[in-house]
């Protein structure tokens, strides 16, 4: 792999912005810092620009028309490559509440996908939403397939998706749960709870045997109330769990989002929930077996539940900066570092550091992305007139 420097305005770090700055790339990793590059060395020069590692889009359903659970490893790809157009080098593909055979179908998709190789942002692993949940808090999730959480049924998945599971939600006061996340955990499975109406106490109970992340937070849960703090209670208390929160402005207020971003610091992970209407025009489109209502911009199922979204996590990272007014490189790694670090990916991805893989992002002063590069290559670039 062949050594450049990358000359731009600013780079956007873990801790602070570094400005003028030449940033060597080297066999596929990011190096350090330089004020000029040695003479004779390739430099890609984004003058006029920022650099920022590519996000991290770790709850991501589908987009432009595509979902996972359409069972078609060209829909992955077509993911892959729409995502990078938008700032996102790696992802979760997450699949839905639906039947052993469609689940079957869907992880082996991605599977074959990934073996054959992706064309944008990179997979890291296959997200379970479901089908372990609680009727209560459904959402846009099919209760027809709930039931309880079984080891036999998951190794299953695991098989024919070629070991790609790395996360799996969960209602935890479901039966034989607790046991379910012992073992997925020490398989180094990552467990994360929604779609519950869990008391403090059993989710406490779930984060002791393992689960430490809460999906989509305020949403498909338990509220916080003053005697019972519910699922919300444990996700913004409990030490070293993370939140999920989807920031555009539809699932959680702008006050309450800013809130969060407070109190939960660097294990906030900025997520999409996105589905196949994103980047698409207002419409009627299939989640799962539902079919759902977007207008302007937002998607519901035909009873009235916000159904996915169809949000960009470059713009969710724009919202909350305008509503926290935090500096953009401490809200930006909240959807690049914190999602790794969710993940215990942090040591590879999620920032510009010496040694970790050099997927990086070219943003002007709006936030629009012009360029994305995975492991050093450029692999979008926007077409200028």
């Amino acid at each position: 792999m062949k050594t450049y420097y990358i000359k731009a305005d600013r780079f956007l770090l873990e801790n602070r912005t570094i400005t003028n700055k030449y940033l060597q790339i080297e066999d596929s990793k990011f190096g350090s810092f330089v004020d000029q590059p040695p003479a004779n060395s390739e430099v890609a020069d984004w003058s006029g620009y920022t650099i920022a590692p590519g996000l991290f889009d770790t709850h991501i359903h589908g987009i432009k028309g595509n979902d996972v659970m359409d069972g078609s490893k060209q829909a992955i790809k077509n993911i892959s490559k729409e995502l990078l157009k938008i700032g996102v080098t790696r992802f979760l593909p997450t699949t839905l509440t639906a039947s052993t055979e469609d689940l079957n179908q869907a992880v082996a998709a991605v599977a074959e996908a990934v073996d054959e190789g992706l064309p944008g942002a990179q997979s890291e692993g296959i997200y379970l939403e479901g089908p372990y949940f609680t009727e209560t808090h459904k959402g846009a999730q099919n209760p027809v397939y709930f039931k309880d959480p079984s080891y036999e049924e998951f190794q299953q998945w695991q098989q024919r998706s070629n070991n790609q599971i790395v996360k799996i939600a969960l209602a935890p006061e479901r039966k034989g749960a607790k046991e379910f996340i012992r073992k997925m955990t020490l398989e180094g499975i990552k467990v994360s709870l929604g779609h519950t109406n869990a008391s403090y106490d059993c989710c406490r109970e779930a984060v002791d045997a393992g689960a430490d992340i809460f999906v989509h937070l305020f949403n498909g849960m338990k509220g916080l109330h003053h005697r019972e703090p519910g699922v919300v209670g444990a996700a913004c208390t409990l030490q070293h769990t993370f939140a999920e929160l989807i920031c555009d402005g539809h699932h959680v207020h702008p006050v309450v989002a800013s809130m969060v971003a407070q109190m939960k610091k660097e294990q906030l992970v900025l997520i999409t929930d996105c589905m196949r209407a994103g980047l698409m025009p207002d419409g009627v489109y299939q989640l799962g077996e539902f079919p759902v209502h977007m207008e302007n911009g937002m998607a519901r199922t035909e009873t009235g539940s916000l159904a996915g979204s169809t949000l960009q996590l470059v713009h969710g990272v724009k919202n909350l900066q305008a509503w926290t007014q935090m500096p953009l490189y401490e809200i930006w790694h909240r959807a690049s570092l914190s999602p790794a670090k969710s993940l215990h990916k942090e040591n590879k991805l999620g920032s510009i550091a010496p040694g970790k893989l050099a997927d990086y992002v070219v943003l002007d002063n709006q936030l629009e992305v012009h360029a994305a590069a995975i492991e050093g290559e450029v692999k979008y670039q926007q077409k200028h007139e």
